[in-house]
């Protein structure tokens, strides 16, 4: 009778693991199928430029992988060549890209609010406070409504290089400092006659980063392009360029013996827990 009992227990257990290994089996098919043709998906590139921009963009970590981190808590820091400086607290919820920033410095964004000035987006409307006391001028408000998806872009940027409606032009190969490039320009379709940005990314053949890149700012009529230049290093597992520096420049990239204007991010931590109550006014 126990014999009996041990072979009819042996027998189970026997078809629960064929039964495992035959789910196992039909998930990594699954999976597998997932990968090929998310792997069909992003080969379809629009041409060669937007191929490198995309291989870029694995290499730093995608959006994909940065949305996870949920959100980013970091210390921003901007100095002009005359000694002005920001420095502010920056917040961001990856969804939605809400975003935050308390200027504890503010000598060059609205300098005329002394004291703690804050400024955030809640997903609707942009706000500013200055000593905890909401501010409705418009003028000013037109500021943080630059300020906030500004700040947000330029750390998000190389992931967002990937955004939809983007137009990607290879303009060719080049040599700097003995370092070959791949030349790409990056522009944004626009369903109006509204000028667009537009980037020129200078992506190193051998690290395959944007050690630097040309950049225009329409909102403010700067069609003529300024050169950033850019430091990485690697936070939780994605490539951040957290030391930046800029100047006028031209197409070429040349740079001129203008001071550089920096910006640097410090102090960066993802994962935060933050709630939605700190981009509300």
């Amino acid at each position: 009778m126990k014999r009996l009992k041990c072979l009819i227990v042996l027998s189970c257990l026997f078809i629960t693991l064929i039964s495992c290994k035959n789910h196992e089996t039909k998930t990594n098919v699954e999976n597998q199928e997932l990968e090929t043709t998310e792997q069909k998906i992003v080969a379809k590139f629009s041409n060669k430029g937007h191929e490198f921009v995309f291989n870029m963009v694995q290499n730093v970590g995608n959006y994909k992988t940065l949305a996870q981190k949920k959100d980013v808590i970091y210390t921003y820091t901007y100095r002009t060549p005359d000694g002005k400086e920001d420095i502010s607290t920056e917040k961001y919820i990856f969804k939605n890209e809400l975003s935050y920033g308390a200027y504890q410095k503010h000598e060059r964004t609205l300098p005329e609010l002394e004291g703690l000035m804050e400024q955030g987006y809640d997903g609707e409307t942009y706000w500013l406070k200055h000593n905890n006391q909401l501010v409705e001028d418009d003028k000013m408000l037109e500021r943080v409504a630059f300020n906030r998806p500004t700040n947000y872009y330029w750390f998000t940027m190389m992931q967002k290089l990937l955004d939809p409606n983007l137009i990607y032009k290879h303009v060719g190969t080049t040599i700097i400092d003995k370092t070959p490039y791949e030349v790409v320009a990056v522009t944004f379709e626009s369903d109006t006659n509204h000028p667009k940005d537009t980037y020129q990314l200078y992506i190193n053949k051998k690290t395959n980063l944007v050690d630097q890149f040309l950049f225009t700012v329409v909102d403010y009529n700067k069609t003529e392009p300024f050169l950033m230049v850019l430091e990485y290093e690697t936070v939780d597992g994605i490539l951040i360029p957290t030391k930046r520096k800029y100047k006028a420049s031209n197409w070429n990239a040349d740079v001129t013996d203008e001071p550089w204007i920096t910006v640097n991010w410090t102090n960066i931590t993802f994962n935060n827990g933050l709630s939605k109550d700190v981009f509300k006014p």
